[in-house]
């Protein structure tokens, strides 16, 4: 018995073999987004809640925070989750718009590059930043500093 199949179309494309790279897209949106309103909620409360609000927040404030090693990894959550959701609604974005083949991949081209450059910067900021450098002069050093 033979098995007839209706020609494909544009209403009925042919089945692509691979990885569904929109619907793990389209996932992590949905995924992304509920972390990043637990992450950023919780952001606020406490720098803005919390103790004396919005007053408190100051370089000393920064450098406390980042002195510990659960607010490195929050706020490094949240700057990767929301730079990569915010990159991959534009790149939906681009390929919604952007009908021109050559434009659309440039455009994706540079979306992927700022995605990357800001990651990295904002990692090494998170990771590296030093409130009271050591060596630094007592003139340009926060109050909060041991002078050495």
């Amino acid at each position: 018995m033979t098995t007839i199949e209706a020609p494909r179309s544009p209403a009925r494309p042919a089945r692509r073999k691979g990885v569904n790279w929109e619907k793990w897209g389209w996932i992590y949106m949905r995924i992304s987004g509920i972390i990043l309103i637990v992450l950023i909620f919780g952001h606020l409360f406490v720098n803005l809640v919390m103790g004396e609000g919005v007053k408190q927040i100051d370089f000393a404030f920064i450098g406390g925070k980042y002195a510990t090693p659960f607010w490195q990894v929050w706020d490094l959550l949240m700057l990767w989750l929301a730079l990569i959701h915010g990159g991959n609604g534009m790149r939906t974005l681009v390929n919604d718009y952007a009908h021109n083949k050559t434009v659309n991949r440039i455009l994706k081209w540079a979306i992927a590059a700022a995605v990357v450059v800001l990651v990295v910067l904002g990692t090494l900021v998170i990771f590296t930043f030093e409130p009271c450098p050591a060596g630094a002069p007592a003139d340009l050093l926060p109050s909060f500093c041991p002078v050495n």
